[in-house]
């Protein structure tokens, strides 16, 4: 075989690959994250505090995911909602506080058309641990 048939054979099982995991697990979709902060806590030996601004574009979700630690959103603007696995989805407004269990399953999205949202996440963790985790 030439080598660019080769190259391009590996390409194409790497694509198919690629594209059969990400349908297994949904990707978040209009949606924007900034660290505003992150530093260690003080007097402990491995925790981590982390403050991230979180923008949703109209229609913007964050599918099925969960935290290896506790989630605190704060709503600066807008309307997002956000859903437990299992429960009814809850519409949150500016200046809303909700807190998520460590690895509680979850999702949260901007349902409007026309106009983003925005909240503050406050997360503390072990050191590399206060990150989502994707679930199919």
């Amino acid at each position: 075989m030439k080598p660019a048939l080769i190259l391009a054979a590996a390409l194409a099982i790497s694509w198919i690959t690629a594209a059969a995991q990400d349908s297994k697990v949904q990707q978040r979709t209009g949606v924007t994250s900034t660290e505003l902060f992150e530093k260690a806590v003080p007097n402990t030996e491995n925790m981590d505090v982390t403050v991230l601004d979180v923008r949703y574009q109209p229609r913007g979700m964050n599918p099925r995911h969960f935290h290896p630690a506790a989630v605190t959103f704060h709503i600066l603007e807008g309307s997002p909602v956000f859903q437990e696995e299992g429960k009814e989805p809850i519409a949150l407004k500016s200046g809303d506080t909700l807190l998520v269990p460590a690895g509680t399953t979850h999702a949260h999205w901007n349902p409007s058309t026309t106009q983003g949202a925005r909240w503050l996440e406050f997360i503390v963790a072990e050191k590399g641990k206060g990150r989502a985790i994707r679930k199919p």
